[in-house]
């Protein structure tokens, strides 16, 4: 090829209220797809238990919940069996956990001589989850099974409930990747801030033990609307929580916006910084 047919790419600042370059993330497709399967393989490379660890973790910690919430603590399961009830909520939570933890560390290991939209990484590491929660959820649809609970008509709504948990992910992985750059202290701080949100979340009690007056500040936690949502569809425990869902996906989105938003203004100085 002559030198007046070569391709010549010129990369410049971006400009603009455009959050997300979509054809730029398009056109870097190949890589997003490397490094969501790096990232499952270096999670499953040299294990003996393999995808088991997928399972161990929510089936462990839906055992030791059921008996010290269920038996001890004889927390109310809306009349179903605590260890469904608890395993129920623990699948979308453990995903939007791992989410958290995988993305908060994403940019750790970004190159910093070559240009790539650094969006991919927080991305690639949040769908790397996505195996897991997939296996998770083979597992509750077996324990429905043994504990003979049909799911109701709103399993339909499943999907929109998993789109809400996902973009709930997203926006607080950007924000946790973006700010750990800066801030080490974000990463140590983490375990400690996903342990306070299960608890203002409900996972191990049902959100009917909420009271009323408290419910609309309660419902700004996305995980809520999620949680109480899958309990909803899956179990038939309540009816399907409108309020909750409504609020938490506002709450979703606009936490998407303004981590999408923050994330694009610190990325110039991820590489001077890391």
């Amino acid at each position: 090829m002559s030198k007046s047919q070569q391709k010549i790419t010129v990369i410049e600042p971006k400009s603009g209220w455009q959050l997300i370059d979509w054809t730029e993330l398009k056109e870097y497709r190949d890589m997003f797809y490397f490094l969501v399967w790096r990232d499952i393989k270096v999670r499953y490379a040299q294990s003996v238990l393999g995808v088991g660890w997928a399972v161990i973790q929510p089936v462990f910690s839906m055992i030791v919940f059921t008996i010290v919430f269920g038996n001890l603590a004889k927390i109310e399961s809306d009349g179903v069996p605590y260890a469904i009830f608890s395993f129920t909520a623990l699948v979308p939570w453990t995903f939007f956990s791992g989410s958290l933890t995988a993305s908060t560390g994403s940019l750790n290991a970004m190159i910093t001589k070559i240009y790539f939209p650094r969006l991919i990484l927080p991305i690639a590491s949040i769908l790397s989850k996505s195996v897991d929660f997939g296996i998770s959820m083979v597992v509750l649809f077996g324990l429905l099974i043994w504990f003979q609970v049909v799911p109701t008509i709103w399993i339909l709504f499943l999907p929109c409930l998993i789109m809400i948990l996902m973009l709930t992910s997203l926006g607080f992985g950007l924000w946790l990747s973006a700010l750990t750059v800066q801030y080490r202290d974000v990463r140590y701080g983490l375990h400690f801030g996903v342990q306070l949100l299960m608890y203002a979340a409900p996972v191990v009690y049902p959100a009917s033990l909420v009271p009323q007056q408290y419910r609309l500040i309660y419902s700004i936690n996305p995980m809520v609307g999620v949680i109480e949502g899958f309990r909803s569809a899956l179990l038939g425990t309540n009816p399907m929580p409108w309020d909750f869902i409504i609020i938490g996906t506002i709450s979703a989105v606009v936490l998407m916006l303004t981590g999408a938003l923050y994330f694009k203004r610190r990325e110039k100085f991820f590489a001077d910084v890391i």
